[in-house]
């Protein structure tokens, strides 16, 4: 044999590896195996993943009470928010009744003072106006609203046994103070005729009251008022301020 045949033998003997081939039942075996051990991994996984998630896990009638629970309480909630959304109704009912009846009372106890003051009128003149015919002009009474009014009120009355209606009018003297000088004013003024005239028309009692509206400037010292009768003076009264 050549030296360059042995030498191409020797080369290919070095390359050559040795293996040991397993049977294919035996891969299979091991493949089924480790395929079993991933999905017992990855479900037991899944377990511990869902009740850390989830919590404990509830049976059928526990699900069915707690529903039962939840419709209890969801209607006892709304029968709650009816009976407020009532009470809040009723009170403010009640307080729009109380603000009514609140300017009820204010009402009347203005008239009710107003009856105590007739009836203080009539007492103060029944024993002489009884048997007379004459016209009275009782309690006159002036109060300053402001610096540039007036507010005045009185009773015209006429003696019991005169039957006839008395007409007339009612007229005011005020005695003011203008820059230091005493003035003299008529109200209503003369100027604006019948039309502005403070006319009485009554049988037993008028009741006269209003504003007089003052020159700016002014200040009021007294207020004379007079019960006119086709220009004669039938009463008078002065009140000073």
């Amino acid at each position: 044999m050549s030296k360059r045949k042995i030498w191409q033998r020797r080369h290919l003997a070095s390359k050559m590896t040795i293996t040991h081939q397993q049977p294919w039942p035996m891969k299979l075996a091991m493949s089924l195996l480790l395929i079993a051990l991933i999905g017992a991994v990855a479900w037991w996984t899944y377990d511990l993943g869902r009740n850390f998630a989830f919590g404990p896990q509830f049976n059928q009638d526990q699900v069915q009470s707690l529903r039962q629970k939840l419709e209890l309480l969801t209607a006892e909630r709304d029968q709650l928010r009816l009976e407020a959304n009532t009470i809040d109704s009723k009170i403010n009912i009640d307080r729009s009744m109380q603000k009514e009846l609140t300017e009820q009372v204010k009402t009347l106890t203005a008239e009710n003072q107003k009856l105590k003051d007739d009836l203080a009128f009539f007492e103060g003149l029944m024993p002489s106006a009884t048997g007379t015919d004459g016209v009275a002009l009782q309690n006159l009474k002036v109060e300053v609203v402001s610096s540039t009014q007036i507010r005045y009120r009185a009773l015209v009355m006429q003696g019991v046994k005169n039957g006839k209606d008395f007409s007339g009018e009612l007229q005011f003297s005020l005695g003011l103070v203008q820059a230091g000088k005493p003035v003299t004013m008529l109200f209503p003024d003369p100027k604006t005729g019948d039309a502005g005239k403070l006319k009485l028309s009554f049988r037993h009692y008028q009741r006269v009251e209003g504003l007089i509206t003052l020159p700016d400037g002014t200040a009021v010292k007294s207020v004379l008022a007079k019960v006119l009768d086709k220009g004669q003076i039938r009463a008078q009264q002065t009140v000073n301020l």
